[in-house]
């Protein structure tokens, strides 16, 4: 551990790696706020889940998914620099119970894992493979675009179930 530590320490003193975390957890806020105002009849997360480097998220969830035990996560990953959108549950038994049912459906054109043991999505879609962080304006309009699909495309599947 003391080899890890030492590492950071160094990062850290060159200070790129606060500036970049700081910047993208800054734009995460504005993006959840963005949601937030933009879609009063969703729910949105009243705080972000800011991870441990690996991701950063904030939910934006229809109340009829909200019902199922359900939510739509607007997702940074970190290591691959890109935004996703997820379809998760509030727990492990919800989401199993729903990955079977898009699973055995095949019926949607997003990516599902192979097994839910070491995810923690039902289904999941890349929104933006190369972010550009100095076109915001852009980003957010991807970002928005993608998840209203995403909401939209899965919401009458599961309103059948």
């Amino acid at each position: 551990m003391n080899d890890y530590i030492d590492q950071y320490r160094k990062q850290v003193e060159k200070g790129d790696i606060q500036e970049a975390y700081k910047g993208l957890m800054g734009y995460m806020m504005n993006l959840r706020n963005h949601f937030q105002k933009k879609y009063p009849e969703y729910l949105v997360s009243g705080s972000i889940y800011f991870g441990f480097m690996d991701m950063t998220y904030f939910s934006f969830t229809p109340k009829t998914l909200k019902d199922k035990g359900l939510k739509i996560a607007i997702v940074f990953i970190h290591d691959e620099i890109k935004f996703e959108v997820w379809l998760a549950g509030a727990n492990k038994q919800i989401q199993l119970k729903y990955w079977k049912i898009f699973k055995e459906s095949h019926r949607t054109p997003y990516s599902i894992p192979a097994d839910t043991k070491c995810v923690d999505f039902i289904i999941t879609h890349n929104l933006v493979d190369h972010p550009d962080f100095n076109d915001l304006d852009n980003l957010t309009k991807l970002i928005e675009k993608g998840t209203h699909k995403f909401t939209k495309d899965i919401l009458p599947f599961l309103s059948e179930r």
